[in-house]
């Protein structure tokens, strides 16, 4: 007779596949049967190079709110089971509230089963559910080292956390202010006090070059991913569109990355926003609401929005030139190792007034580099 965990594992590779019925059965097995399930599918992803925060984007694409709440704790319990995490685990498994709520001496399916309101039927089906997203990802390349590693305890060193509280003030205002001239000169402020945080460290530092995976929302997804890009590269940082999956591969140094992250979900919050009120403003049938006009309303704000960042992060101090060859040399090799291979992508603008209008959008604010 087929074991649970089997019919789990079946049940997931294909959904017309009906699951035993757990009643028979007592609450440690179903929990035990589930669990090794779920870990025969996720150990072979922290070998091919996913993190918790990579596997949690996947999860709540393809499923609902009950599912990423059962991955979360199912992160929990691989962080206590694995030990010696990276840093970048650590920062992922706080982000998404990961922790070990239940008594770990009873089965976790029941405890989350009472806690949602649901049989526990339903919660083995949630979990199949979850299961079925983790079967079948590509291998993506290592952005930090295996958990027990050796080099698993070393930190990074990004934004001083008094400075990064600023920037995140700052973004914070230009997401919520609802006028358009003060959200960009908000965030050409933060992007300047970084700037100048980084080149103030930089002679100090030895180099210290990273990667780090930015999710972005499946739609306008090229529009999108091309801020993003923008946004790198005035960082002296580089990026790869995984389009298939659904998010942006950055390569640089730490302290740059975390900027880039920031400033790029502050700046999509804004360009969105502005895209948006431009079709609110326009009859139901107009150009405006189109598809066309978002996708190159989004092209045109990021290529805007890359010229005024490269004027806010001139260098022109000599002195800081051989260190910023220096670490682009290094950013270069790591972009190397983890893409040997990539292929540049054109971006086809369909529509002549969305891009007069996301150009316009980003092009509002003055941006003087000597403020």
């Amino acid at each position: 007779m087929e074991s649970l965990r089997e019919a789990v594992w079946r049940a997931a590779t294909n959904r017309r596949a009906r699951l035993p019925r757990t009643s028979p059965l007592s609450p440690a097995e179903v929990d035990g049967a589930v669990r090794a399930a779920l870990r025969d599918a996720l150990d072979p992803l922290w070998e091919r190079g996913w993190t918790p925060g990579d596997v949690r984007e996947v999860v709540g694409r393809a499923g609902d709110a009950r599912a990423v709440a059962y991955l979360v704790d199912v992160l929990a319990a691989e962080s206590e089971r694995l030990g010696g995490l990276p840093a970048l685990w650590r920062e992922q498994l706080a982000e998404l509230g990961a922790r070990v709520w239940w008594d770990p001496e009873l089965p976790h399916l029941d405890q989350w089963a009472t806690r949602h309101i649901e049989l526990r039927d339903d919660a083995v089906e949630v979990a199949v559910g979850v299961l079925a997203s983790l079967i079948g990802l590509p291998p993506l390349p290592p952005i930090a080292p295996p958990p027990g590693s050796p080099l698993a305890g070393l930190e990074h060193r990004g934004v001083d956390a008094r400075v990064l509280k600023r920037v995140r003030g700052l973004l914070a205002k230009a997401e919520s202010t609802a006028f358009p001239e003060e959200a960009e000169a908000l965030s050409a402020k933060a992007q300047e006090l970084v700037t100048r945080h980084a080149l103030e460290r930089m002679p100090d530092e030895e180099p210290s070059a990273g990667s780090r995976r930015l999710w972005l929302d499946r739609k306008y997804f090229d529009g999108k991913a091309q801020v993003v890009h923008v946004v790198a590269e005035a960082n002296r940082a580089r990026a790869v569109v995984h389009a298939d999956l659904g998010f942006v591969a950055l390569v640089g140094a730490e302290v740059d990355l975390e900027i880039v992250e920031l400033l790029s979900r502050s700046l999509l919050v804004q360009a969105t926003r502005a895209m948006v009120a431009a079709g609110e403003r326009a009859g139901k049938a107009s150009e405006e609401r189109s598809l066309g006009f978002r996708k190159s309303f989004l092209l045109a704000y990021a290529q805007r929005v890359g010229e005024r960042l490269r004027v806010v992060n001139e260098v022109s101090d000599d002195r800081l030139l051989p260190v910023l060859a220096q670490r682009r040399k290094e950013v270069d090799q790591l972009f190397g190792r983890l893409f040997a291979r990539t292929v540049s992508r054109t971006a086809v603008v369909r529509s002549a007034a969305g891009w007069d209008a996301g150009w316009d959008a980003a092009a509002r604010a003055d941006l003087d580099a000597g403020r």
